[in-house]
């Protein structure tokens, strides 16, 4: 199998950025290659990603005009990755909820026949470590709400810690996808599943992130109640 791809989106994780390229860089194999795509951080995320793109082998930094969403800036990544021939792109958090030590686990599933590797806080196995009672029942009530609404067996399907094979994201109708935060990712994971793909989820331990604020907020949230219902109605059609 050709290259992988990582994507981290960045938005003013100056704190975050060399930890986390140089703990990627560390788990990936010969020859995958690192995208940052930077939204023009106030904080000088970017230009930290530049330097290190001199110094870092593999390492790309894809530069927008503005916070424009997380899945704008995910989109935009599996677009740059795809166009320089990547077999395997994965995403996931920029500042170290995700745990870089399992990307291997990822891009092996991957190589053993999966086409949507999913690494899942809530199958036998994953956690949620460091969130309060809120936060986690959140979170939880988000993936089992999108579950039933959409009739898939799916455990975690707002996580962002994937690995996809270059057909699905070739497969899908990436460029009318509208949503972000929470939605973007039921959406790519559902439409995948529409499309037959092999989806599968191995688990992980999330951990809340180590400096920096999070990105997410309470409309992002919200936006999920009426779009997930959507989201069913238009791939109905």
């Amino acid at each position: 199998m050709g290259p992988a791809w990582l994507v981290l989106p960045t938005y003013n994780e100056a704190e975050n950025i060399e930890p986390i390229v140089n703990a990627v860089r560390a788990q990936l194999r010969p020859g995958d290659r690192i995208l940052v795509v930077d939204d023009n951080s106030p904080d000088g995320t970017g230009q930290i990603a530049d330097r290190l793109a001199g110094e870092v082998e593999g390492l790309e930094v894809l530069h927008r005009p503005g916070k424009a969403g997380l899945g704008r800036a995910y989109l935009a990544g599996f677009a740059h990755a795809l166009g320089r021939g990547a077999e395997l792109v994965l995403e996931m958090d920029s500042d170290f909820s995700h745990d870089p030590a399992d990307l291997p686990r990822l891009i092996a599933a991957a190589e053993e026949g999966a086409d949507l590797v999913l690494g899942s806080r809530y199958v036998d196995g994953g956690s949620v470590t460091d969130w309060g009672l809120v936060r986690k029942a959140v979170s939880r009530g988000g993936s089992w709400y999108a579950r039933r609404i959409l009739g898939v067996p799916i455990r975690d399907l707002t996580g962002g810690f994937k690995c996809f094979r270059r057909g699905v994201l070739e497969t899908l109708d990436l460029e009318h996808v509208r949503a972000d935060g929470y939605v973007f990712q039921i959406e790519l994971t559902y439409c995948a599943l529409k499309e037959g793909f092999k989806v599968v989820e191995i688990p992980i331990v999330f951990r809340d992130r180590r400096v920096g604020e999070s990105k997410m907020d309470a409309r992002i949230a919200i936006e999920a109640v009426w779009k997930v219902p959507d989201l069913r109605r238009r791939k109905a059609r």
